[in-house]
């Protein structure tokens, strides 16, 4: 600093004599020209920036049949009406966990005004999909071998019912412009279609004019309408109602037609009839990837004894979707299995509790069951898991 001052003031002496400028560089340079020669200067450009994969997952669950015979709606009765809903107290915390739930609704609820009855003509009351809204469920099958059980004004009072709720129906519909609409939902930015179809409706006749009343197994229909969801949405769901009563393993039949739906564009298979649970699987798909199926979700709720047609359960599934650029991946993983006991005494009393708490003094054998119906269920998918998150 020392030297810097002497130097000015040397400086301003000598400028008064010859005029010179201090020599301290300005802080501005001029670009002096390139030396013939001499090496370019380089140029810094910016790596660019790679956007990382877009992931995005929705938690799917299903329940299997809701089968109301007399003993559940007369447990249910109120003096205004029917309540179910406290059946599903303790499953409830389960299913409004998850992203979508869809139920298998095994008796059409056409209302009392129909008249409420068993089996083998089942009808039941509007408060049974009421229970199932406040329960979380989103989606309902209702193509079955019941659905025509209180004839087609059974299905018009059910399905209006339904859109009161803002729940969407699949499989069993009022009229042809109803029956086209193709169910899809959104969530989480995955796009899900449903479907659903039955082997039959205990010899019950579609009138033949109608159609469109009930979804009957026909694989040329079958094809084309899992074609029309493969544009629409990420995901087909399809709900199969087929197979043999309290069998606990599917028949060829089932696996058979699984397989060819599968290699069709169905993503998952959601198994009902049998009223027993039957073991889910993956299945080879043809297109590089797997769907998975469950051959029978079993009775979730009932009136039905045996301790087989006692136990349920809700099945979870996660789907992935992954976005990279153009480029789009569904998965299906993670799958797990909560079974599920319906508790009754003298044909009342009814509630569901998830079986891995229920007591010997509820249920004797509570825990060698509950180890039994893991096994049962692990036989094709070592990977399931005995509970949800």
């Amino acid at each position: 600093m020392k030297k810097r001052f002497a130097g000015a003031v040397a400086c301003a002496a000598l400028f008064l004599l010859t005029g010179c400028s201090d020599p301290t560089p300005s802080t501005t340079t001029q670009p002096t020209p390139q030396q013939e020669g001499s090496k370019p200067t380089a140029t810094v450009t910016e790596a660019p920036v790679e956007t990382p994969p877009r992931i995005q997952t929705v938690r799917l669950q299903a329940i299997g049949d809701i089968l109301i015979h007399s003993s559940l709606y007369k447990d249910a009765k109120t003096p205004t009406g029917y309540d179910f809903r406290y059946m599903f107290e303790h499953v409830k915390p389960y299913l409004t966990a998850a992203d979508l739930a869809i139920a298998n609704q095994e008796t059409m609820i056409g209302g009392a005004e129909l008249g409420l009855s068993d089996y083998p003509l089942f009808n039941s009351p509007y408060e049974v999909g009421d229970a199932l809204h406040d329960a979380g469920i989103d989606v309902v099958s209702i193509a079955n071998n019941h659905s025509l059980d209180a004839g087609e004004q059974g299905i018009l009072n059910a399905t209006k019912h339904w859109d009161k709720l803002g729940i969407p129906y699949v499989g069993a519909y009022r009229s042809p412009e109803d029956a086209a609409e193709l169910r899809v939902l959104a969530k989480n930015g995955i796009s899900f279609a449903f479907l659903a179809y039955t082997y039959g409706t205990n010899g019950i006749p579609l009138p033949a004019d109608k159609p469109y009343l009930v979804n009957l197994i026909d694989l040329e229909n079958m094809q084309r309408d899992i074609r029309k969801a493969r544009e629409q949405a990420d995901v087909v769901v399809m709900s199969l109602h087929m197979g043999g009563e309290y069998q606990r393993l599917p028949n060829a039949e089932q696996q058979q037609l699984v397989a060819t739906l599968a290699q069709a564009g169905v993503d998952i298979v959601l198994g009902h009839h049998p009223h027993v649970l039957q073991p889910p699987a993956w299945v080879d798909n043809g297109r590089g990837g797997r769907t998975y199926v469950i051959y029978s979700l079993g009775n979730f709720l009932s009136g039905q004894d045996e301790i087989y047609r006692e136990i349920g359960g809700i099945a979870q599934l996660e789907v992935v979707k992954r976005t990279d650029g153009a480029q789009e991946t569904i998965t299906l993983q993670n799958p797990a299995f909560l079974p599920v006991w319906t508790h009754k005494k003298n044909w009342r009393q009814y509630k569901l509790y998830p079986l891995q708490n229920v007591t010997e003094q509820q249920l004797p054998r509570a825990q060698a069951l509950y180890q039994e119906i893991n096994a049962h269920m692990k036989k094709w998918m070592p990977e399931l898991r005995p509970t949800l998150d």
